[in-house]
């Protein structure tokens, strides 16, 4: 038997209108385009005062309603270019807005597609009916040169699984940068990983404590002796450790935004060209304390490497890089919660099969366990998880994805130990979720793909990308999924309380 799927008739579609403001410099558009930047202030700063304050006034009717505050943007742009100027020029407030304006471009977060949500239990119930449950669905945003963002929306799952989804608010807001606070084990372990375990690193690791700030850094670095400092290798060490400080980051929001008014917009050097599938779960402590977690694909144009996203409340988000042997290509899902008293995880580090690894610190990954390789007709190219596991009496429940002929995705199932969850306990014959003629056609054809399922009362809710283009949402009963892995009519157990653990 097989389990029954139920699509509903919401699906959620790019808003062209979800847009950002960058940094534009004219001639820059391309890396090996040189800068326009000193040509265009001298146009401005041709313009009468009258005209400044006219087109100004313009500029700032036109893209206020569609910006939180379009003038602070100004400022900050203007300020990006202001070393172009003399010391002691004097510019009127208008003329220095004006130019801001000028180095400033609108940006549609999902002008060209969004896809693979996950799904969590939102951190507010409050106000809500009996048998109602809020969640937070993340989704990558994909815009204009393939750039991907993570971006939030918010609804409610009610009895029998009916779903609503909140609208989301016309202004978007990215994060403010704050400075982090680093793991001094993590930048050792990223420099042993990119071949650096050399002199500098040593110096580091002698007097940075366990953990330390910017300025901590820049009082060991400053201090380096002078013979380490004139070798060449040493200059390498010190721009290495500086990218690694620079991937790790805090991004805060305000706190008049709400969950779906906020973007994750790639900021650190290891994710410039993109923040790709993010995977949501809401992670259990030994002592009962709760964080989300995600963990998503940093992309820098050529290399792909799995981060670490934390928050309480969706405003605050402390971003890190992870490092270890087993910390290598996409579709890395937490556990939610540690088994054998360390963190846990599913990886495909060999980029074609799934593995289980664990961490001491939740950052360093090593010693992948296989637990699926390609073994089916629909899966022969490549197999992997599609959200983090599930926990039920029966075991790890883990929605999977499998690639066929022509990168046709589907979704299935398994079922893995509680205890050892590198055994597996089942795996569901067919698969569960097939793209429909309906979702062929997209960004990326043939694709169905989920980063994460919420499981309330009996109902699994799978929100899932339909070829990289749209966001469908499905539900199917626990008890029949169950069944259908292991054979039985009836799951023995009881269903898991409603929320679940994801």
């Amino acid at each position: 038997m097989n389990a029954r799927v139920t699509r509903a008739s919401l699906r959620l579609r790019p808003d062209p209108r979800r847009v950002i403001t960058k940094l534009f410099v004219p001639g820059e558009e391309r890396p090996e385009h040189e800068s326009r930047s000193a040509a265009v202030i001298r146009r401005v700063m041709v313009l009468d005062e009258v005209t400044v304050c006219a087109t100004l006034d313009r500029t700032i009717g036109l893209f206020a309603g569609r910006h939180r505050d379009v003038s602070v943007t100004f400022a900050d742009h203007f300020a990006s270019v202001s070393h172009r100027f003399p010391e002691g020029v004097e510019l009127s407030e208008s003329r220095r807005l004006l130019i801001g304006a000028y180095f400033t471009h609108e940006y549609a977060i999902e002008g060209a597609a969004l896809c693979n949500p996950s799904m969590v239990a939102h951190p507010d119930q409050s106000g809500l009916a009996p048998g109602h449950l809020r969640f937070v669905l993340s989704v990558r945003g994909i815009g204009e040169g393939h750039l991907s963002s993570i971006g939030f929306r918010t609804g409610v799952v009610g009895p029998d699984g009916v779903l609503t989804v909140d609208t989301p608010p016309n202004v978007i807001t990215t994060g403010l940068h704050r400075e982090a606070v680093y793991e001094k084990s993590l930048f050792l372990g990223k420099l042993a990983e990119l071949g650096h375990d050399d002199e500098v690193s040593a110096v580091l690791n002698r007097w940075l404590p366990a953990r330390f700030t910017d300025a901590d850094l820049n009082l060991v670095l400053a201090d380096l002796h002078p013979s380490l400092v004139a070798r060449q290798e040493a200059h390498r060490t010190v721009e290495l450790i500086r990218w690694i400080a620079a991937c790790n980051y805090t991004s805060e929001f305000p706190d008049d935004t709400v969950i779906s008014g906020r973007v994750l917009w790639p900021t650190g050097p290891s994710e410039r060209q993109g923040m790709e599938d993010a995977r949501f779960v809401r992670f259990t402590d030994d002592d009962g304390d709760q964080t989300y977690y995600a963990t998503y694909t940093a992309y820098d144009g050529v290399d792909v490497a799995p981060q670490l996203l934390e928050t309480k409340d969706f405003r605050t988000f402390h971003v890190t890089q992870t490092t270890g042997s087993a910390a290598r290509n996409k579709g890395m899902a937490l556990f939610p919660r540690k088994i054998g008293g360390r963190y846990a995880a599913l990886s495909r580090g060999d980029g074609e099969s799934t593995a289980v690894v664990t961490s001491d610190d939740i950052r360093t990954w090593n010693e992948p366990r296989p637990v699926e390789a390609p073994a089916r007709d629909w899966d022969l190219v490549q197999v992997g998880n599609c959200g983090s596991p599930i926990e039920t009496p029966e075991g790890w429940l883990v929605l999977t994805h499998g690639v066929g002929p022509m990168r046709v995705y589907s979704m299935g199932a398994i079922l893995l130990d509680l205890d050892h969850p590198e055994r597996v306990l089942a795996t569901l014959p067919e698969p569960l979720l097939l793209p429909i003629a309906a979702e062929r056609d997209g960004y990326v054809p043939n694709v169905v793909y989920s980063c994460g399922a919420l499981l309330h009362d009996d109902t699994l809710v799978i929100p899932y990308g339909a070829s990289d283009s749209t966001i469908g949402l499905a539900t199917t009963s626990l008890r029949s999924l169950l069944a259908a892995l292991t054979g039985e009519s009836k799951p023995q157990h009881a269903v898991p309380h409603a929320g679940g653990l994801l």
